[in-house]
C-alpha cells in the first residue's frame, strides 16, 4: 500500500508540474519576434528560482520579466537593448553567461584557482610521502 501511494504521489507531482505549469500566452504578429522572445527568456535567469530560466519559471517575478521583454520586443527594441535594461535593473546575476570583469572574476577564475591549489597540495603530499 505504501508503495502504491508513493507511486501515485510521484505521478501526480510529475503530471501537475509539467501539465499545469504557468504558461503565458503572448501573441506575436511575426515569427521572428516570437523567436527572439523565446531566445531571450531562455538566456535570462529567474532571480527567485533555483537555476531556472525565465521561460521555465512559474514565479510571479519571472512572469513580470517575461511581460517586460514582450513589451520591449513589441516596441521594436533590440535584444541588446533589452538585456542591457535588465542588467542595469537587476545586475549581472540575471545573465547565465555574465561578462568577465572585476565583479565576476571569481565566478570565471575561482574554479581554476581551487583546482590549481588542490593539485599543488596533492603534488606536495605525494612527494612528501615518497621521502
Amino acid at each position: 500500500m505504501k508503495r502504491f501511494i508513493f507511486v501515485l504521489l510521484f505521478l501526480i507531482n510529475g503530471f501537475t508540474s509539467s501539465t499545469f505549469a504557468a504558461q503565458d500566452l503572448y501573441q506575436f504578429k511575426e515569427p521572428q519576434r516570437e523567436a527572439r522572445f523565446l531566445e531571450l527568456t531562455q538566456q535570462l535567469r529567474c532571480l527567485v528560482c533555483q537555476n531556472q530560466n525565465l521561460a521555465e519559471s512559474n514565479a510571479s517575478l519571472a512572469t513580470d520579466l517575461r511581460t517586460q521583454i514582450y513589451q520591449q520586443i513589441q516596441q521594436g527594441k533590440s535584444n541588446k537593448n533589452i538585456v542591457d535594461y535588465l542588467v542595469a535593473r537587476y545586475g549581472n546575476f540575471i545573465l547565465y553567461n555574465p561578462p568577465v570583469n572585476r565583479h565576476t572574476a571569481g565566478l570565471w577564475f575561482g574554479p581554476f584557482l581551487v583546482l590549481l591549489l588542490g593539485l599543488s597540495y596533492l603534488i606536495y603530499y605525494v612527494t612528501r610521502i615518497k621521502k
